[in-house]
């Protein structure tokens, strides 16, 4: 094999390589499709909630949350506390 052939398959091998990351980044988007604005306006006396990835707290009207878990898969957001 020469060497053009050798560098012709390495590069291909190596593009083939990101588009099943960038599938399995689509594929990870929350479930349900419901947005953190619409599940925070659809709750209104939710005070902390979480989607199984970061944990957040409700400041002043917004959405303040943790930094994601490592290789966490998100799930729908549930209330873990509601207002009194």
């Amino acid at each position: 094999m020469s060497l053009f052939g050798f560098i012709r398959r390495y590069v291909l091998a190596v593009a083939a390589v990101p588009f099943p990351i960038a599938n399995n980044v689509v594929a990870n988007e929350p479930a349900a499709g419901v947005s953190m604005a619409d599940f925070m306006k659809s709750n209104p006396d939710c005070m902390e909630f979480s989607d199984q990835c970061s944990v957040c707290a409700v400041l002043d009207g917004k959405a303040v949350c943790s930094t994601p878990k490592i290789a966490c898969i998100k799930k729908p957001y549930i209330c873990t506390r509601r207002g009194d």
